[in-house]
């Protein structure tokens, strides 16, 4: 038989099986990044509930973030030698049953080993989710497909933390994670209905070693490190920008209260649209589009400098839109260049998205405690220079490819 023959049929644009795919991918990033943020703007009330400093109880977002990022390292390797259909439907189950037990526990410690486990279970999708993509579209659909993906992140980690502050100041917070794990258990049902096999998909053999030898080999891939360090600088800024934006909004003159505080993560409405729109854009000029993306973003970082809080949240829209502008193709590019490992590969470059957030707060702390707002913005404007410069430089790889 002739190999075109036998060559497995990718999803095109447009048809039914890329709807469906893009749909349950896009349904479960509602699921992982509403699960993962929607503790963020909880965090005063597990103190007051539980009896803990203000720092305990931020340990139930920051250690559920780190062990996402950490597992990522085993998730890819796990997705390369057994599938990515399956890992994804598991780890989508086990986000919402353990949402679900922090309704009932009655413990702080057993809520934050709760979080700790649930952040190794939401790694699943953003180390399957691109190579899953990539095993079972064509080059043009990936793009769109990776920018609704993009797009329902963003759409899941802003309604995250606004459902759940609304939640938990009418009904409580037992309520939250009751609604939230029901409805998660619910997305898991549809993601395992609509989500179709990975056509192209070729498992590897599991060795340690191997997995080190593959993340060694992409390590030094020079289209992919500087790809994943502009998504990991990328978001150091972007998410800890809002961290002290609520900062100096809780202060005079604006004063605002935590509940108008919470709705500024609205903004990142604007990322679900340009990570969308992504996908249109040629993948010859992914580079160029990565580097207009961090241009607005620059902007954005400028216009926050004003006083009128009108012209603050059209800057956070600049922000928001830039910054998932530039992670949609970045996260495509390294698909596309990733010549063997693919669910490697997009772990490490989640890997370095989660620890570029991590790390961003003492970065950007120094800058704030010297002289305020425009301190921190000048600090992120250096982060987004250096971006730029590594996008040239895949530029001009490509070129020379």
């Amino acid at each position: 038989m002739p190999a075109e023959a036998s060559a497995p049929a990718l999803i095109e644009r447009g048809t039914p099986a890329f709807r469906r795919a893009s749909l349950a991918l896009f349904i479960s990033s509602l699921v992982i990044f509403g699960n993962l943020y929607a503790i963020h703007p909880l965090l005063p009330l597990i103190s007051a509930q539980y009896d803990v400093s203000t720092l305990q109880a931020s340990n139930a977002f920051t250690l559920s973030s780190l062990t996402l990022g950490l597992s990522l390292l085993l998730h890819g390797p796990l997705s390369d030698a057994f599938g990515r259909r399956a890992p994804l439907i598991i780890g989508l189950a086990m986000t919402a049953l353990l949402t679900l037990g922090m309704a009932f526990t009655s413990s702080f410690n057993a809520l934050l080993w709760m979080r700790v486990a649930q952040g190794a279970a939401l790694g699943v999708l953003p180390a399957t989710a691109v190579a899953y993509l990539g095993d079972s579209m064509n080059r043009q659909a990936l793009i769109g497909a990776v920018g609704l993906y993009i797009g329902g992140n963003t759409l899941g980690g802003a309604g995250g933390r606004v459902l759940g502050g609304f939640i938990a100041d009418h009904l409580g917070l037992q309520m939250v994670f009751l609604i939230l794990g029901a409805g998660s258990v619910v997305c898991a049902l549809a993601v395992a209905l609509l989500l179709p096999p990975a056509a192209a998909f070729r498992p590897q053999r599991l060795s340690l070693g191997g997995s080190l030898r593959t993340f060694a080999s992409h390590l030094c891939n020079r289209a992919l490190l500087p790809a994943y360090l502009v998504g990991g600088l990328g978001f150091m800024v972007f998410i800890n920008l809002y961290t002290f934006i609520t900062f100096r909004l809780s202060a005079a003159p604006w004063q605002l209260g935590a509940s108008s505080l919470g709705l500024l993560f609205l903004t990142y409405m604007a990322g679900t649209f340009s990570a969308s729109m992504s996908g249109r854009i040629n993948p010859a000029r992914a580079a160029q589009g990565m580097a207009v993306g961090v241009v607005i973003f620059m902007v954005g970082c400028l216009i926050t400098l004003a006083e009128p809080l009108w012209l603050i949240i059209t800057g956070l829209i600049f922000n928001a839109f830039g910054f998932f502008l530039t992670h949609s193709l970045a996260n495509s590019w390294v698909n596309q260049h990733a010549a063997h490992g693919k669910a490697s590969s997009a772990s490490l470059y989640s890997v370095f998205y989660y620890l570029g957030a991590a790390v961003g707060i003492y970065y950007l702390a120094p800058f704030w405690r010297a002289a305020g707002w425009p301190a921190v913005i000048a600090g992120s404007l250096l982060v987004l220079v250096v971006s730029l410069a590594l996008i040239f430089y895949l530029h001009r790889a490509r070129q020379h490819s």
